[in-house]
């Protein structure tokens, strides 16, 4: 049988470094720089401490691994990648220590793809060696992620493209190198035909970063979410990627697999938080026991250890089938289903972890606000959780028709008779013999 849960050793052997070596070597840089992930020029001494740790992860030709061979990459596929990022998922600045970081992966596997050589020197090459890091601007803010009512243009003027129009939420715009923008390019045909992307290097005259909106917390105008309004901004029609009316065809290539690493990241997260609770249900003595003694408490570490697993195993599913299928499409309902789950099941964990903990578990003094601020954002992420629903449903009833006649299919009465109508030869014979 084909059918396995076990990791090939080689691999394993990897995923143990990897797991050592974010516990001992990268979460102490989540409590002495929680801030300094992004914002360039770097701090020398973050610089000086994160270059080190790049390099082992370079060692261990583990940097960047959600290239492709075609690309330069490792070409691992979705099952290992899921399984490197459910570690990578424990620390803030994992992913930027091991180059994977978000936006930075899928903006990265655009221009592997779409770019020219000349872009790839300038901006991909640098992207990959975590030298600069990049945005990519979607979102408006009149209407959300729904494409449909996008109103950011690109005009053709010779062998340039002019682009006006307002985005929100371009993560990391106010540190970038480059922004990939999404535009509309021929209003008259649907948008999924009409949208286009083109890289637009941030000191373009025009590019305006009216605001750095922040999350809950964060001072006004010091986050790290750009509203960027394009003002008659010209770039050579050669930073058109994919093709004019491709954009969204660019765009799965940097949704699909990223999407499966997001959730993958959670189940991390999941699992530090049942670590969590676990420690301090048998630590913490109240009311005459242990909390571990405790039923409520029993029944915190048992449901989140259930929503885990079973979380986890989708995930790791719908990794396997997209390596099987090699098709995106196919599996789409399935990325929107772990897409679904992730908020949901990593805010449940979140919230038993914070009640078992009780004021310290609110506090600034655990990473557990901003886990549940993280939670609350995975749902909106990639597409709001609501959209991914109507997918999942959608592409589900395709699979199904309609029952024939008045009655359900599992109709009893019917189903009696269908059978009586298979055996009617059977049954006369046993008819005729008594």
């Amino acid at each position: 049988m084909s059918w396995d849960f076990e990791t090939e050793p080689e691999f394993q052997t990897k995923l143990d470094w990897m797991d050592a070596f974010v516990r001992a070597e990268v979460e102490p840089l989540d409590d002495l720089f929680p801030h300094d992930i992004y914002p360039r020029p770097m701090k020398p001494a973050v610089r000086e401490i994160i270059r080190p740790l790049q390099q082992q992860v370079r060692d261990q030709e583990l940097w960047a691994c959600h290239l492709g061979p075609e690309l330069g990459g490792p070409g691992y596929g979705q099952l290992k990648l899921a399984l490197m990022n459910e570690i990578l998922g424990r620390s803030f600045w994992a992913p930027t220590i091991f180059g994977t970081q978000a936006p930075d992966t899928g903006n990265a596997e655009i221009l592997a793809h779409f770019g020219t050589e000349e872009q790839k020197a300038k901006y991909l090459q640098p992207l990959l060696d975590g030298d600069i890091v990049s945005s990519y601007s979607m979102t408006e803010p009149q209407g959300g992620a729904d494409p449909k009512v996008f109103q950011t243009r690109a005009v053709r003027d010779g062998d340039e493209w002019v682009i006006n129009g307002w985005k929100f939420f371009s993560s990391h715009a106010r540190w970038a190198e480059f922004l990939i923008v999404m535009v509309v390019t021929d209003p008259d045909v649907p948008i999924h035909s009409g949208a286009s992307m083109f890289i637009v290097p941030t000191d373009t005259p025009g590019v305006n970063i009216v605001r750095n909106v922040g999350l809950g917390g964060e001072p006004i105008n010091e986050g790290s979410h750009g509203l960027v309004h394009y003002e008659n901004v010209r770039v050579p029609s050669d930073n058109l990627l994919g093709g004019e009316g491709k954009g969204f065809a660019a765009a799965q290539v940097r949704l699909g697999g990223g999407r499966v690493h997001h959730a993958m990241r959670a189940v991390g997260q999941v699992q530090r938080c049942l670590d969590m609770l676990c420690e301090r249900a048998l630590s913490r003595y109240t009311q005459g026991s242990i909390l571990a003694d405790k039923y409520s408490v029993q029944s915190y570490i048992a449901d989140t250890y259930a929503e885990l697993m079973s979380f986890k195993m989708l995930v790791l599913y719908t990794a396997w089938r997209i390596d099987k299928v090699q098709d995106y499409p196919s599996v789409r309902h399935d990325i929107a289903a772990i897409k679904v789950l992730t908020p949901q099941v990593l805010m449940n964990a979140v919230q038993r972890t914070i009640q078992v903990h009780g004021a310290l578990g609110v506090s600034n003094e655990l990473p557990l606000s901003h886990l549940w601020q993280a939670a609350i954002s995975m749902g909106i992420i990639d597409g709001p959780t609501e959209v991914h629903k109507v997918t999942v449903a959608r592409q589900l009833l395709k699979r199904y028709k309609p029952a024939e006649g008045m009655w359900p299919s599992e109709w009893i009465p019917g189903r009696i008779e269908a059978a009586k109508e298979k055996f009617a030869d059977y049954l006369e014979h046993e008819i005729a013999n008594q």
